[in-house]
Parts: C-alpha cells; sequence; structure tokens
C-alpha cells in the first residue's frame, strides 16, 4: 500500500511535463489517463487507510486525509474528460497545451496536500496550488481572466502567508514539548495532545482558520472567488469549487485536531462558527442577486464551506461525519454544476442568465443533468447532499449550539429559492415567457461526449451516496471523524 502514495503523487505531475512537450492528441491521452489512474489508486488507498494510517518517507495517509484524496481524485478525473471536449475561443494548439499541463500540475499539487506528513509541507502544496491555479485562471488571456487572476493572487497570498505564521507559531510552540528541532509532522503534532501551551497555539488556530479560509472562501477573505471562478475555464472552475476549496478545508481541520486537545472544544467551535454562519448568510442571499450563471455557483461553493465549518463547530461523531459525507458529495455536485453551465455557455454563447432559456428543449442531456445538479445542492433527496445536511444537523442536537441549526436550514432554504429561481427560469421557461431580451436561439444537440459523461458519473455518485452509501465507506468516514475526535 505504500507504494501506491508515490505512484498517486508521480502520475500527474509525470502528465503534465508531458502534456507541455507531446503532440495535443497525445496530451489529452495522457491526461485522461492519468486521471482515471489517479481515481482508481486513491480508491484502492482506502482498503490499507480502513486498517491504520499507510506512510512512506515524507507522505501519510490516514481516514481524514483519504476522504479529501478520493474527493480530488475524482474531480480530477472528471475534469480532465470533460477538457477533452471542451473549447475555448482561444483554443489553438498551444492554448490546449498549456491548459491539459495545467490540470494535471494542479491536480497533482491537490493530490500531494492531503498526504505530506507535516504542517510546513502541507502549506507548501496549499501554495503550489495557488501559483498553478491562478495561471489557470488567467489561461485565456483575455483581460477579465487576467485581472481576476491577480485579484486570486494577491489575496490567496495575503491569506497563506497568515497561514505560514500560524505553522511557525506551531512550531514554536512543539519546541517546549520536542525541543529545538524537530519535523513538525502531524504524526508528532497530534500525538503531543494537550502538552502543547496554550498562548501560541490559541493565536496559531486563529490565524491558521483566517489564513487558510481565504482558499476556502470564507467570509470575509472570500473576494477572490467569485471573480477566478466566473473567468476560469470551465474544467478549471469545476477544480477550483470542487477540490481546491476542500482541500483547503483539510488544512483547517488538521490544525483543529491539533488545536482542539489544548484549547478545548468550545474555543474552535466558536472560532468556526463565527465564520461559518457568516459565510452560509452571506452566500445565500448572495445567490439571489446574480446574474452571471458561474458566478451563481461560486457563492453556492461558499454557502456550502460554510455549511461544512458549521459542522466542524458542532465537533459530535455524526455531524464530523456529515461534514466528511459532504465534501465528497459536494467536490461531485459542484463539478457537474460547472460542467453543466459550461455546456450552457457553449450552446448559448453567454453566461447571462437572463438571456437563457429553454434549456430542456435545447440539450437532451445536460440540461436534464444540470436540473437534478442543482437539486442536490439544494439539498434534494435523493442525493448525497440531503444525506450529509440531515447528519449535520442531527448532529448539532448533541452540541450545546442547536440555534445554529436553525440558521443552517435558514441559510440553505434561501440559496434553495435562489437556485430554483434560476434553473426554472434557464430550463424550463421559453424565451417569451422568461422575457428575455435579445436571446439567442441555438441549435439542439450537445457539443460533445466527452462533457456528458462526467455529468453522468457526477449524478451517479450523488444518487449512491444518497440512497445507500457502501459500507466500506460509511465505516472510513465514521473511523475518520473518529480521529477528529
Amino acid at each position: 500500500m505504500a507504494a501506491l502514495l508515490i505512484i498517486i503523487v508521480i502520475v500527474p505531475l509525470v502528465a503534465g511535463c508531458l502534456a507541455f512537450v507531446v503532440p495535443t492528441r497525445l496530451a489529452r491521452l495522457i491526461t485522461f489517463v492519468s486521471g482515471l489512474s489517479c481515481l482508481a489508486l486513491a480508491v484502492a488507498l482506502g482498503v490499507g487507510v480502513h486498517v491504520g494510517p499507510v506512510t512512506f518517507g515524507f507522505l501519510r495517509a490516514d481516514a481524514l486525509s483519504w476522504v479529501f484524496l478520493v474527493a480530488t481524485a475524482f474531480v480530477y478525473a472528471t475534469a480532465v474528460t470533460y477538457a477533452i471536449g471542451y473549447q475555448s475561443p482561444a483554443s489553438a494548439t498551444s492554448y490546449q497545451h498549456r491548459l491539459f499541463a495545467g490540470l494535471n500540475i494542479f491536480g497533482w499539487a491537490m493530490l500531494c496536500a492531503p498526504l505530506v506528513n507535516g504542517l510546513a509541507l502541507l502549506w507548501v502544496a496549499i501554495e503550489v496550488t495557488t501559483v498553478v491555479s491562478a495561471l489557470l485562471v488567467a489561461v485565456d488571456r483575455t483581460p477579465r481572466a487576467s485581472e481576476a487572476a491577480w485579484k486570486y493572487v494577491i489575496i490567496a497570498s495575503a491569506g497563506l502567508g497568515i497561514a505560514l505564521f500560524a505553522t511557525i507559531l506551531v512550531y514554536q510552540a512543539g519546541t517546549q514539548v520536542f525541543g529545538e528541532s524537530y519535523d513538525l509532522t502531524l504524526t508528532q503534532m497530534i500525538g503531543a495532545g494537550s502538552h502543547l501551551p496554550v498562548a501560541p497555539i490559541r493565536l496559531a488556530f486563529l490565524l491558521a482558520v483566517l489564513g487558510f479560509g481565504t482558499k476556502v472562501g470564507l467570509v470575509p477573505v472570500h473576494t477572490w472567488l467569485p471573480d477566478a471562478h466566473t473567468e476560469a475555464p470551465t474544467p478549471v472552475s469545476a477544480m477550483l469549487s470542487g477540490s481546491l476549496l476542500a482541500v483547503s478545508a483539510y488544512a483547517v481541520l488538521r490544525y483543529v485536531q491539533i488545536c482542539r486537545p489544548v484549547l478545548g472544544a468550545e474555543f474552535t467551535g466558536a472560532v468556526l462558527m463565527i465564520f461559518g454562519v457568516i459565510s452560509l448568510l452571506v452566500a445565500a442571499f448572495s445567490i439571489m442577486l446574480q446574474r452571471d450563471l458561474k458566478r451563481l455557483l461560486a457563492y453556492s461553493s461558499i454557502e456550502h464551506m460554510g455549511i461544512v465549518c458549521l459542522g466542524i463547530s458542532f465537533g459530535t461523531p455524526l455531524a464530523l461525519a456529515g461534514v466528511l459525507l459532504h465534501v465528497l458529495a459536494h467536490a461531485a455536485a459542484k463539478g457537474n454544476a460547472f460542467y453543466g453551465a459550461g455546456v450552457v455557455m457553449h450552446a448559448y454563447g453567454t453566461k447571462d442568465i437572463d438571456r437563457i432559456h429553454g434549456g430542456l428543449d435545447v440539450l437532451p442531456w445536460t440540461a436534464p443533468l444540470f436540473v437534478c445538479t442543482i437539486f442536490a445542492l439544494c439539498g434534494m433527496p435523493p442525493f448525497g447532499m440531503v444525506r450529509s445536511e440531515f447528519m449535520i444537523i442531527a448532529g448539532s442536537v448533541g452540541s450545546t449550539t442547536r440555534i445554529v441549526a436553525i440558521v443552517v436550514l435558514l441559510g440553505s432554504t434561501v440559496a434553495f429559492l435562489g437556485l430554483a429561481r434560476v434553473v426554472t427560469r434557464t430550463m424550463f421557461l421559453t424565451a417569451s415567457v422568461a422575457g428575455a431580451v435579445d436571446a439567442p436561439s441555438p441549435r439542439r444537440g450537445e457539443p460533445s461526449a466527452w462533457m456528458v459523461a462526467p455529468m453522468l458519473a457526477g449524478l451517479a455518485v450523488l444518487v449512491v451516496l444518497g440512497l445507500h452509501p457502501p459500507a466500506a465507506l460509511t465505516d472510513l468516514l465514521s473511523q475518520a471523524a473518529g480521529e477528529l475526535m
């Protein structure tokens, strides 16, 4: 099993390097094989992780890291599949080389993050994701994309600078337990328990939530996210929303795991609860105001990251298992949502919600899949998010913060109304009924089967997670929640 760790972190990096130099058709094949291979390897690693942590040098996988690894691998696999059929206005040969190489290296950085055994290495991995994803946001070389990429770099770099200071503080605190020189591995820091000094750990936790929360998209350090998700190519938007936010949340979870024995559940829970409530409510009401289809989905991502923070703040085993299931369901759903939005934009030539109409008549496959995905994001049965959100809300019953469960329901309801309005207008109503002005009239048909296949896979995952998750997966989620406790 240890060999799987090495293979997972080598395959996408090699694929990214090859995609720069080989012919375009071969670059597509290499990228496709890399995505599917990493997903298969991540699933196989779950067998070893179920027995106990798998380690090899500076790499380590336990049940908690496996959840984020498999979520990232799934989005990576579906995004590169979608990219084969994706056509941008800038789709020249050089553009294709940059896109496929960037997708592989981006996937490599995000797969490394949950596998590295150390807080410093974790910070480095997430910093690499920033550099690579910023280049991908600007890959279309439009003025708006370049502006969004610069905004992302500036805000995310400031946030990660704060997170680096948190890492330094944790190291300084550890010197009082391990001596002046040690490796800052997760194994050591988690094993330190309550022996770490309180004052530096308290400050480190606050800075870590604020710093890594910038990459998670938590309000008020979220302002880069709507622009970056909107201007990035569609497969990049899917990876940003479905994987990058989750990987950054993984870093926050590791700090929770280290700091909670020192600070107590009340302090760590209160900090995350504040960020979660604000993020959920701001995003939910922002969804109601959006007129750009991809920007709408970006605010939906912020809403769901708020739900994740609230679930962590509850701190009960059921709520934490619900959070981890929510990470998996959100990866599948948000990838699907951006894939569907990309096909709609390709068909109608616009992201303007007011100019999109009659999608069910134009896109026989994508439109129904997109509608089902939006229902999944709204927490409707039979999809995975209804189960995960129920577990999070039910988990709050065992805590002292049940009132926050009402906030979750309120925010989710407002977001549902906003998303339902958009999907009704764009998919069900004709131009005359919707009152669309200067609305395009695209021809009926799908642009590419490569763009539909990932949506079918994502919807299948959402149904399985909602109706009957495999017993092995349920055991691993419970095991990961136990590690967090």
